[in-house]
């Protein structure tokens, strides 16, 4: 997943990248308003991570223009006791704050938590040509409804949420067991996946959203 972290404090920046990568994240560091918005143009993030006082602006500048395309998690930075300016990030649109110092393992957590909610919250999804209307559990394919299967909803909804993210056999396998609760198997696995790509795909031979990885499982693809 991509994070950007708007942070002027160099060190302080340097020092959260490296741990955030360490944690298995892709992160971007901008020293303020003009690096993020350059970052903002040109990549798509799964978190933001926002410092409120900055050299060439403030957060809630990047907060406000943010929320004014996207509902990407937004985390601030902020100093200790200015609670002020943290009820005023969270009324632009952030998702949560977090008190410098902090711990770094704090920090990682937030950003999990903000993450899952936000996904939690969410109520459609897409991927390529498909439509997901999570809280009516519909499916579109080019603005037809097509219906799947309990478990092929299911599939579907994991790498939907996921782009990009590559799924074990034995992972996708545990997901679906641990919310379906029906038994799952690696062969029965097998057969889901090609009913789902019969379903989603214009040409389930030679598939284009849900990609096989040669000896390491499956990714979905945005086209």
């Amino acid at each position: 997943m991509n994070i950007l972290l708007v942070e002027d404090d160099k060190e302080l920046r340097s020092s959260l990248t490296e741990f955030l990568k360490a944690e298995g994240y892709n992160v971007c560091g901008a020293n303020g308003q003009r690096e993020a918005y350059s970052y903002i143009s040109e990549m798509n993030f799964d978190c933001i991570l926002l410092d409120i006082s900055l050299g060439d602006g403030n957060g809630f500048s990047i907060c406000a223009h943010i929320r004014g395309m996207s509902d990407v998690p937004i985390v601030f930075l902020t100093a200790s006791g200015d609670e002020a300016s943290t009820v005023a990030g969270l009324e632009l649109g952030a998702d949560d704050y977090i008190t410098k110092p902090f711990r770094p393992r704090e920090l990682a957590a937030r950003i999990k938590s903000v993450i899952r909610r936000k996904r939690t919250d969410r109520q459609e999804l897409s991927l390529g040509n498909i439509r997901i209307d999570t809280a009516k559990g519909a499916v579109f394919k080019a603005g037809e409804e097509i219906f799947l299967s309990a478990l092929e909803y299911r599939l579907l909804l994991l790498f939907a949420s996921n782009k990009g993210v590559l799924f074990s056999r034995d992972k996708l396998i545990d997901e679906l067991w641990t919310v379906g609760g029906e038994f799952v198997n690696d062969n029965t696995l097998t057969v889901y996946i090609k009913r789902l790509r019969e379903k989603i795909e214009d040409d389930p031979q030679n598939p284009l959203l849900i990609k096989t990885v040669r000896g390491l499982g499956y990714k979905a693809e945005e086209q």
